[in-house]
């Protein structure tokens, strides 16, 4: 009990990083969108229209980190089932983009996609209706996660659903799903997905501006949804959730409903991770029923055990750190670059069991000591 009402009084201390990460993230966008806009090509300084993308694909990915780190690092509760909620978002600007393709695609037919004229479907189904307006299409991107979420976790938590039982639940759902949107009576594209987008708000997707402009926003969104996500956690509403985490069961008994606090998390977590696969679609071109995976969702965590869980940053460490990773392991060595990143992953566990971020407050910490050690010796000297 000591050990709870100490996080109620308290809270943990949190905050510091968050200036320096939104200041160094803002920095580092705008410096390599202007190496790419405004140096020639050949100057030693310029950035590719292909490092923007892939920038602009870590960036969504450690927004997706962040949404898991809220749930599971500071909410106990492991999700294996985020991919849903990040593919589900996808979709849903998947959907606007092949809707502005109009009658440019291969059969030139103005209504319907191309691959609905392939299957021979005679008009739009109904859940396509309004995907052409892009306001439309980016409130079903928060709000299909965001409802999903809901009555999973409602059915769920109410039901004292937790632990391992839960990670098992959550992953059989972004698998059902999987094999749903597989499926071409579906009307989402079955096996090869949406893609062939051209513009977006009526901008050239191809665009090197376009593309700036979308690894820009990208950065700004991932920005604030951290700054207001430390505010969250850091209120007395983030502490209530720290303390479910703990003991859950002391929580209850003091009075606090634990069920509503879970679920309310769980939603805010599934509508991060809906708006990072809404920004990851018009930036890689493609989304098909692969982002589903449960593989997909077991790597998320991955990313935020890499990082450190329960830190918010450590999350967006680790994300950034393990693409790049993986990035270059695919490229040093095709052929064994999942030996690498196995590797990787095997030495965090051993030897960094809390993370990046971990280790940098066992660092911090020894170094405080020291400092302390030392004045100690010269005040009595």
């Amino acid at each position: 009990m000591t050990r709870l009402m100490k996080y109620f009084s308290e809270g943990r201390t949190s905050g510091k990083h968050t200036l320096p990460f939104v200041v160094i993230l803002l920095g580092v966008t705008i410096l390599a969108s202007a190496a790419n806009l405004f140096l020639p090509a050949d100057s030693a300084l310029y950035v590719s229209t292909y490092t923007i993308t892939l920038l602009g694909k870590y960036l969504c990915y450690a927004m997706l980190a962040l949404a898991v780190d809220i749930i599971w690092g500071y909410c106990g509760i492991l999700s294996l089932g985020h991919g849903a909620f990040f593919a589900l978002g996808g979709y849903a600007m998947g959907m606007y983009l092949m809707r502005q393709i109009g009658d440019r695609g291969v059969y030139g037919n103005p209504l319907l996609p191309d691959f609905m004229v392939f299957l021979d479907w005679k008009e739009l189904p109904w859940f396509w209706l309004g995907m052409d307006h892009f306001w439309f299409a980016m409130l079903m991107a928060v709000v299909v996660p965001g409802l999903l979420a809901f009555v999973f976790g409602w059915l769920a938590f109410r039901s004292r659903v937790t632990g391992v039982y839960l990670s098992i639940m959550t992953q059989a759902l972004t698998y059902a799903l999987l094999l749903a949107f597989f499926r071409n009576e579906m009307g989402f594209g079955g096996n090869n997905g949406l893609t062939d987008f051209k513009e977006i708000l009526g901008f050239n997707l191809q665009a090197d501006s376009t593309r700036v402009a979308l690894f820009m926003i990208t950065a700004i969104l991932l920005a604030v949804i951290f700054v207001v996500s430390q505010k969250i956690l850091s209120s007395r509403l983030g502490k209530v959730v720290l303390a479910i985490r703990d003991s859950e069961s002391r929580s209850r008994f003091i009075g606090y409903r634990t069920d509503r606090y879970k679920v309310w998390l769980f939603v805010y977590s599934a509508v991060i991770a809906g708006i990072a696969g809404a920004l990851y679609v018009p930036q890689v071109g493609i989304i098909n029923p692969g982002e589903f995976s449960p593989i997909n969702s077991i790597e998320m965590v991955i990313w935020v055990a890499v990082g450190g869980r329960g830190t918010l940053i450590g999350a967006v460490i680790g994300a950034l750190l393990v693409n790049y990773a993986k990035t270059r392991f695919t490229a040093i060595m095709p052929d064994a670059w999942l030996f690498a990143l196995g590797a990787m992953f095997v030495l965090v566990t051993l030897y960094l069991p809390k993370g990046l971020m971990g280790l940098y407050g066992q660092l911090m910490s020894k170094r405080r000591t020291a400092n302390n050690s030392n004045n100690t010796e010269e005040s009595q000297a």
